[in-house]
């Protein structure tokens, strides 16, 4: 298994942002994760994502990564990938 953090960023509070990344091979089945980095008190959620995916080409997946900030603070996280094949 492949494993590691692909990018960095930050959202600022209540807000999404949008990241992509590209060229990944079309055979790889892959899974993204969003972790934040630095720790925030309370009990409860900081970050929300989704993935969407497209076909770029007969070869690639891009991958769009949005990031939501549940918190009332800037948030700064990692975008952390796994291929699993």
């Amino acid at each position: 298994m492949r494993v590691g953090v692909q990018f960095t960023g930050t959202v600022p509070a209540g807000q999404t942002r949008r990241w992509f990344t590209f060229a990944w091979p079309a055979a790889w089945h892959v899974v993204w994760n969003v972790v934040t980095t630095a720790p925030v008190p309370g009990n409860a959620p900081e970050v929300q994502w989704d993935v969407q995916v497209e076909r770029g080409s007969a070869t690639d997946i891009t991958y769009w990564i949005n990031v939501t900030n549940l918190t009332a603070s800037p948030l700064s996280f990692e975008a952390r990938y796994a291929v699993l094949n």
